[in-house]
């Protein structure tokens, strides 16, 4: 009677096996017992005149049939010249790139930000990317796996309807704030490119501008040149100041101290009693707070010196605590970045921004006064002329700045103009 060449062990056999070794069971199967006792299932096959051995598992959890099916599935493939090993390894590869594509879209915002964040210029542009993402992104498309966000989506994120205060009905993101659309588009596409190259998603970007999205949606040229910060005609700065000065707030006294010195908002917020020289009237404002990235310096009107006189503490141990000059509720923070929207509101201004003020500045500037533009362009701390102009000007005009402030601030606290009255132009400087 011939030998037989498989199903040579049985369940009782394999239970009893204790010596190390290798027990055949036939059609390259076997039972490996380890020095240890430990048992365990291989197939061992030869390919292209090499041995190889191919574990299936321990006996704890395979018992002889299903190893039997394990053998019997990998001695198909090496009958059809697959190699068994290498296939396995790969299904294990695709397996572990499917859970790897299953991070969420808010996971790998998370990891961009976290990547980029030292060489950004400041924590301010961190904390912006956030605030952004957060707001817009994450609702709709924060929990989703990055691997499944197309145009689609991205469609539904610039798309969604805000309501702007006194605005009726909603808008889409996309025309009423623009430039914020913008950013947020470019954003999304920023890390659905870092996503890629990290293998968590393939294919094309639904974020891209260029010859995908330009397709269907209008240029942000186009929306923003009716888009522009609400600004308030100079002539009725007066009285809005006035109106503003009874306000009983911190936020009231930022507001005006951030119209007296024509400073954007977040220089303004974020001002710390380290950045003032009461004594010489100077306000210095880091690079890494100011949006050129170049240190400004702001001369101080006595209004704005007296604002901050009024807002500075009593014991000079309390800038430690309260570095901020103009703090918020928390004590060691500064206001919120939403404290002069809602004041403007309370004050039912709902036209009115806080970066509009700056516009205000300009035009009155240069309506009502005879100061060189490129003064008025570093008052507003821009980048005057070209590289070879910057080169010649080295300074920065504090002293014809001041004058400037002064004036404006003298504006600023004139009496307000009865309706009808006429504004005689005269020269400022």
């Amino acid at each position: 009677m011939a030998a037989r060449t498989t199903a040579r062990l049985t369940a009782l056999k394999v239970e009893k096996a204790k010596q190390p070794g290798m027990y055949a069971d036939g059609g390259g199967l076997y039972l490996r017992i380890t020095p240890e006792g430990t048992k365990n299932w291989v197939f061992r096959y030869m390919r292209r005149g090499e041995a190889h051995c191919m574990g299936l598992g321990p006996v704890a959890l395979y018992g002889l049939q299903e190893a039997r099916g394990k053998a019997l599935d990998a001695r198909r493939l090496h009958h059809a010249g697959v190699d068994p090993i290498k296939t396995r390894k790969a299904a294990r590869a695709r397996e572990r790139l499917e859970a790897a594509k299953a991070i969420t879209f808010k996971e790998c915002a998370a990891s961009y930000v976290q990547a980029h964040h030292a060489g950004w210029r400041s924590s301010k542009h961190a904390a912006q990317w956030e605030a952004t993402l957060a707001t817009y992104a994450e609702p709709i498309v924060g929990t989703l796996p990055v691997q499944t966000i197309d145009t689609a989506l991205i469609m539904k994120v610039l798309e969604q309807a805000v309501r702007d205060a006194g605005t009726e009905p909603a808008v889409p993101l996309w025309r009423a704030r623009p430039e914020t659309a913008s950013r947020l588009r470019g954003r999304i596409e920023a890390i659905l490119d870092w996503a890629k190259v990290r293998g968590y998603r393939d294919g094309e970007n639904p974020a891209r501008w260029r010859g995908h999205l330009a397709k269907l949606l209008p240029a942000g040229a186009k929306v923003w040149k009716v888009k522009h910060y609400a600004a308030l005609p100079y002539a009725e700065l007066p009285g809005f100041m006035a109106a503003l000065r009874e306000q009983e707030s911190i936020s009231a006294r930022a507001l005006e101290f951030t119209i007296l010195t024509a400073a954007r908002t977040g220089e303004c917020i974020g001002a710390r009693w380290n950045e003032f020289n009461l004594s010489e009237r100077v306000w210095i404002v880091p690079d890494a707070r100011m949006k050129a990235g170049k240190e400004h310096r702001v001369p101080l009107s006595d209004r704005a010196l007296k604002i901050l006189t009024e807002m500075m503490p009593a014991n000079v141990t309390d800038y430690i605590g309260e570095p901020f000059a103009f703090p918020g509720r928390r004590s060691g923070k500064a206001l919120s970045n939403m404290a002069f929207l809602m004041l403007l509101r309370r004050m039912k201004r709902y036209d009115l921004t806080a970066h509009g003020f700056r516009s205000t500045f300009r035009d009155w500037s240069a309506e009502r006064t005879n100061f060189p533009s490129e003064v008025v362009e570093m008052a507003l701390a821009h980048v005057v002329g070209s590289k070879v102009e910057a080169a010649y000007r080295r300074g920065d005009l504090f002293e014809k700045r001041r004058k400037l402030m002064d004036a404006w601030a003298k504006y600023c606290t004139s009496a307000p103009l009865e309706q009808g009255q006429v504004v005689p132009l005269r020269s400022a400087s």
